[in-house]
């Protein structure tokens, strides 16, 4: 993989480039994943807060999980594409919401999470970790 890898929301408000990989590719069927992506799991690219740098005006939203920690949420003000969340106790690094890539060839996941809520319908591929809740 060639980096730095080019991003950005729906409309191109928010542009970022991403200059390493991933530590990890995350899916999470947690129900508020599901809603968040209104599908049967949210895909998460951890990174390094000081490996991409981010073009535009971001709005946040922020909720607190069931773990009692922060969720915080960086996104579109005009077209609401969600570009990063992060936890306000861990600014070192990010979780990038990487379908928003152009090159998407590093969305495989390696860990899925909170399988405990997962969509029945939806088998989990063989020869990734796999956790009924948060690791």
């Amino acid at each position: 993989m060639k980096y730095p890898i080019e991003g950005s929301c729906q409309c191109g408000g928010v542009k970022y480039q991403l200059f390493s990989a991933p530590l990890m590719i995350v899916a999470c069927h947690c129900k508020e994943c599901q809603k968040l992506s209104t599908s049967a799991f949210s895909i998460t690219a951890v990174v390094g807060a000081d490996v991409v740098e981010f073009q535009g005006e971001m709005v946040e939203w922020s909720r607190v999980a069931d773990s009692g920690n922060t969720n915080g949420a960086k996104f579109c003000p005009t077209c609401g594409n969600r570009i990063y969340h992060f936890d306000p106790k861990e600014p070192e690094k990010i979780k990038l919401k990487p379908s928003n890539l152009s090159d998407t060839s590093i969305i495989q996941p390696t860990a899925h999470v909170w399988v405990s809520e997962k969509q029945d319908w939806y088998p989990i591929p063989e020869g990734v970790a796999v956790y009924d809740k948060q690791p």
